[in-house]
């Protein structure tokens, strides 16, 4: 394997569902402008509570991948 360089950046994503879902439309939204997503770290969950319930998840993520060799 060949030596890499990665770039970080942070993403928020959300969900109605859970947090799993929050996680996921985050990456899945990143991967679209964002290439060699190789991995993820949770940093921070948060979530919205309405009449005693939770009613909104949000997770925050580090978000790396590759930068391109030339």
């Amino acid at each position: 394997m060949s030596d890499r360089v990665y770039k970080l950046v942070e993403v928020v994503g959300t969900s109605h569902e859970g947090t799993d879902a929050a996680i996921r439309n985050a990456i899945e939204t990143a991967a679209r402008t964002i290439r060699h997503i190789d991995w993820f770290e949770v940093v921070e969950t948060r979530g919205h509570v309405v009449d005693g319930k939770v009613a909104h998840f949000q997770v925050t993520l580090k978000v790396g991948f590759r930068l391109e060799s030339e």
